[in-house]
């Protein structure tokens, strides 16, 4: 097996774009010789899978996959909801579920590491992307893991445009399912205003401050004000207090609390929340190809 050098593996990922991984590989194929490690890579798509890396992919779906006392939520980034809706994209976003959950690594990095049937999980993006002809790339994920007392509950809306995957304390699968459904519609930020962390609540605290000042309140009347603004506040984003969607009567803590239970921890993911789209002006390409 000839010796790759680290300096090998850089000039073949400038001269193709590809990952590490796949440039080391090529290069142990060809003995260390650049040109023939190209071809290799453009003879397995490896080339071309490569230079849609840097498309924008911020369309696709949420997965969540519940294998006993673990479960995982993902998400699968695509550049158009056309190829997200594609039973291929389908396919193998259930199968990466399957795999982190079985596997549970650590990051991302570590995930694209992992060992399939078909090499590793990152060859299999690589092969979607050349299927598809779109870049399909793996974003995210989390893993929760649960006691025998403990239930999980796992809702996709819109077929996996938001995904939520709740731990609750007790109660019932069922009930953890109505939480998980709250978690996609109202989308808290914390489980309970405990969680809050305390540099944002001293910011609000000041916003809401001077914005009560700026409406010339007296100052002893301006305390109570922003004290009450503030409750508000924190009720909006922590789960436990807010308005449970099912009966706004309780909030979310009471509901679970008279079904013999309470809350533990919640992941939500929006599909390409966070993600700069790229706008595409149609007008000024068709304009731009023709003077060309």
């Amino acid at each position: 097996m000839a010796d790759i050098k680290a300096a090998q593996v850089m000039d073949l990922r400038k001269k193709t774009g590809v990952g590490m991984m796949d440039a080391k590989k090529a290069l142990v194929a060809t003995e260390g010789d650049i040109d023939k490690a190209i071809d290799f890579l453009r003879e397995k798509g490896i080339a071309k899978a490569a230079k849609k890396s840097d498309r924008i992919a911020a369309e696709g779906l949420t997965g969540i996959k519940v294998d006993g006392n673990k479960a995982v939520i993902v998400e699968l980034n695509s550049e158009t909801d056309f190829v997200a809706a594609g039973e291929t994209f389908k396919n193998l976003l259930s199968h990466i579920a399957d795999v982190l959950v079985a596997n549970a690594p650590a990051d991302v990095e570590a995930a694209l590491a992992l060992s399939t049937d078909k090499g590793t999980l990152n060859d299999e993006l690589i092969t979607a992307t050349q299927q598809t002809g779109e870049k399909v790339s793996l974003r995210r994920f989390a893993i929760l893991e649960k006691t025998d007392s403990e239930n999980f509950g796992a809702y996709l809306h819109m077929g996996g445009s938001i995904g939520a995957l709740v731990l609750i304390e007790g109660a019932d699968a069922e009930t953890a399912k109505d939480i998980a459904m709250h978690v996609a519609a109202v989308n808290p930020e914390f489980v309970s205003r405990d969680d809050v962390p305390a540099d944002r609540l001293a910011h609000e605290t000041e916003v809401l401050t001077q914005e009560a000042l700026n409406e010339g309140k007296p100052a002893n009347i301006v305390e109570k004000m922003v004290a009450g603004r503030v409750n508000k506040f924190l009720a909006e984003i922590s789960l436990a207090d807010q308005a449970f969607v099912k009966d706004s009567d309780m909030t979310v803590a009471q509901y679970v609390k008279s079904k013999n239970g309470s809350l533990k921890t919640f992941v939500r993911y929006e599909v390409g929340e966070g993600i700069e789209k790229k706008a595409n002006n149609f007008v000024e390409e068709v304009m731009g190809q023709i003077k060309g």
